[in-house]
């Protein structure tokens, strides 16, 4: 299982692709209004959008740069169109005709000749034949002019340092000043036959095709509605992703509206998007699995159905502009998002697709500042009668504890309901419940699985279990990774074969080292054994160039194994330095350090003494596959250390590395010996932590502010064998020899 980061392509594969490409358009537009771009052939695509104020308008794009496909796969930035004559066959229906004053403009935006930055506004009209609903367009972009009136109005088009340009869509009403359309406008845009020719026509692209891996994909609505499905999936399929995909269909972007409330279940585009989504997932051979969550866009929730803290304060997340969460003991709330969840699974078999469904991250939401819990709102207050929780944290009494199981069941049987009503929809549908695990089972909340991890959950209320813990991981917080996962399958009774993990996500750019530890915990999982591992998410990996491959027979790096011969006197140890010493024609010395840590190196050799010893250590140097595999080794000067510090507390770092002072001197110890570890905080012993992978104790509560962190502990070295031979040789009858078995030691952190 490897990974690497690319920002872009270098020798990779590329080929050619026809600038102006369908499938790589996309659309923009503001809220409340919804747009999508798919590709119905191609040579063709269509917008499909619903306006609901005056001054809506959606533009469809064409980027000069690539800013949303793999780096592996973008196509190369192409700024220059004087040599590019584009055309394509108009038709629409519910926007501003081609003829109409605001209607169809192709903004071109860019620099002009001497440098300054400009757009040009190129009414598509005056490059039409046709009618204004049925037309012809063609624009040779080296001789273009922009302006409503030709002649009269010119303004001559320099296209040879173009960012974007862009199609703007407005409904007929349309007023920059605002305010709303008296209903909901929908309308559709159609261009086929597109084509491009001229000296500037051909872009190359990435054409990268990395084999099948042992990974799957996660995607989001939210993240990717402007894109077209065909780009999304070619992604996928290109960077080796197949099998099922999770995708969650969002918070914010496939509801209906009207008079800014949410009405229906699926706005017209979101429903065009996905049915073009569905059926190139049906051609491709990938399985959608449709997540939707309790969480909606908080604008245009209705008041009533909205979780609620004890004064009154509606649940609220911290995206911004913020979300809210469903209260489960809203019937509306509920009923609507029964409704959401049949249309999109009936989208799904429609395409021919299996259905699967899963109930994403269903919570009562627990407030991050005082940690209150958000039980209060009406229906909640009718169906339980809640008693007062000033925070999660802490003892809670008996009247308490029984309110959050109340809570609990109302939770559990919301979503039995949800999942109920999906499968009288789609006969034999998959369920899946997806956990988030630092919030269900906080430590600092640890009554909070009462109400969001309730029994009612249990197996086999659900077809399969899925798990995710990104703030665990991206913390690097493996301790608590391995643990809730074990206290999730312990409450809810799911075999390691009925669950599936979601291993992710880098939330901004500049993060995007903590991939490392991302893919490292969908190692962990598969470890674990659950049925599938799932990378969070699509969008993210495009962004910062993720490319995972898994190596066919690959060479694992460590076996925790012990190197089977007991070391005698006379083994060899050498601690070695990389130490660069120049001296001066005067003989002063200047010498560079580069080596932090000293590496050991062993010679093993003369603790070989017979013929059985021989045999072990031939079988053990195969098994290995010589340096291939480390393993661990006892050196028999230097094992053992006691009180060695290994941090400071400052109230919130929980997790220390295990080190070996050598004076000033620190080591870093990565295998102590399992059972070994005695951990103090401020002196005093405590049994309260975890060992984590690496060398590391995780403890339960963080030490506070100066106080400091001791450990004892017994420890093996990493190493490796040295080299791809071994000799040995029959010294005398049932005595053996190896003159020489040299070990290094492997660094590990």
């Amino acid at each position: 299982m490897g990974h690497w980061l690319t920002a872009a392509r270098s020798a990779q594969s590329a080929s050619v692709m026809t600038r102006f490409d369908p499938m790589f358009w996309t659309v923009n537009f503001p809220r409340p209004m919804m747009a999508a771009v798919t590709t119905i052939a191609p040579d063709a695509l269509r917008v499909d959008a619903v306006f609901y104020n005056r001054d809506d308008l959606a533009g469809l794009i064409w980027e000069s740069e690539d800013r949303h496909d793999h780096p592996l796969l973008r196509y190369e930035t192409g700024r220059d169109y004087r040599g590019c004559r584009l055309s394509f066959r108009w038709r629409s229906a519910g926007v501003l005709a081609l003829d109409a004053v605001n209607g169809p403009v192709l903004t071109i935006e860019g620099r002009d000749a001497g440098g300054a930055a400009r757009s040009w506004y190129v009414r598509l009209w005056n490059y039409a034949t046709g009618t204004p609903g049925d037309a012809r367009v063609s624009i040779d972009l080296a001789s273009v002019r922009g302006g409503f009136l030709l002649p009269a109005e010119a303004d001559p088009v320099w296209a040879g340092d173009v960012d974007r340009m862009f199609v703007s869509l407005v409904a007929p009403g349309y007023d920059a000043g605002g305010g709303a359309l008296p209903t909901p406008v929908e309308a559709w845009v159609e261009m086929s036959e597109v084509a491009c020719d001229g000296a500037g026509a051909v872009l190359r692209v990435g054409d990268v095709v990395l084999p099948e891996h042992d990974l799957r994909i996660a995607s989001g609505y939210d993240d990717s509605y402007h894109l077209t499905p065909a780009r999304l999936l070619r992604n996928a399929l290109n960077m080796g992703y197949r099998g099922a995909i999770v995708h969650y269909v969002g918070m914010s972007h496939y509801f209906r509206l009207r008079g800014g409330s949410v009405e229906g279940a699926l706005n017209v585009a979101c429903a065009a998007w996905h049915r073009d989504l569905a059926g190139r997932a049906k051609l491709l051979g990938y399985d959608l699995i449709w997540s939707l969550s309790y969480e909606l866009f908080d604008a245009h929730c209705p008041a009533g159905w909205k979780q609620r803290a004890a004064d009154g304060s509606p649940a609220l997340t911290g995206w911004v502009p913020p979300s809210t969460l469903l209260s489960p003991s809203n019937g509306a709330a509920m009923t609507y998002l029964r409704g959401v969840a049949r249309a999109f699974v009936a989208i799904g078999t429609a395409a021919g697709l299996t259905p699967h469904f899963q109930i994403g991250e269903p919570w009562w939401w627990v407030t991050p500042d005082g940690a209150r819990p958000c039980i209060y709102d009406d229906s909640a207050k009718a169906a339980f009668a809640p008693v007062a929780i000033a925070s999660m944290r802490g003892t809670m009494d008996a009247a308490q504890r029984a309110t959050l199981d109340r809570a609990g069941a109302a939770l559990a049987a919301s979503t039995a309901a949800l999942a109920a009503a999906v499968k009288a929809a789609a006969p034999g549908c998959t369920t899946y419940l997806l956990a988030y695990l630092p919030t269900v089972l906080d430590a600092q909340a640890p009554e909070a699985k009462r109400m969001n991890m309730p029994a009612g959950w249990a197996a086999p209320a659900f077809d399969v279990l899925q798990l995710e813990d990104y703030d665990w991981v991206t913390d690097g917080d493996t301790a608590s990774s391995a643990r809730g996962a074990a206290a999730a399958a312990l409450r809810l009774g799911y075999p390691a074969e009925r669950q599936e993990y979601l291993s992710g996500f880098v939330l901004r750019p500049e993060q995007r080292a903590q991939w490392r530890t991302i893919v490292a915990a969908a190692r962990a999982a598969q470890g674990r054994g659950v049925a599938r591992v799932y990378l969070w998410a699509l969008p993210q990996m495009l962004r910062d160039g993720l490319v995972y491959w898994q190596e066919e027979g690959a060479v694992e790096a460590f076996d925790d194994v012990m190197f089977p011969l007991a070391l005698g006197r006379e083994a060899e140890v050498t601690p070695t330095f990389s130490t660069g010493v120049t001296t001066s024609a005067g003989g002063r010395e200047t010498r560079r350090v580069g080596w932090a840590e000293a590496r050991t190196r062993y010679d093993v050799g003369p603790g070989v003494r017979s013929e059985a010893d021989v045999a072990t250590l031939l079988a053990f140097f195969r098994a290995r596959m010589g340096p291939a595999r480390a393993f661990r080794l006892r050196d028999p000067f230097d094992w053992r250390t006691g009180d060695e510090v290994i941090g400071t507390g400052d109230g919130a770092t929980r997790t220390f590395a295990l080190v070996r002072r050598y004076g000033a001197a620190t080591r870093r110890i990565t295998r102590p010996v399992a059972g070994s570890v005695r951990v103090k905080v401020a002196g005093a012993a405590t049994q309260a932590f975890t060992m984590a992978s690496g060398g590391s104790v995780t403890l339960d509560a963080a030490p506070g502010k100066g106080a400091v962190v001791t450990a004892s502990f017994d420890f093996d070295v990493p190493v490796r064998f040295a080299e791809d031979q071994l000799s040995v040789t029959r010294a005398t009858h049932l005595a053996g020899n190896a003159p020489s078995v040299p070990l290094v030691e492997v660094r590990e952190a």
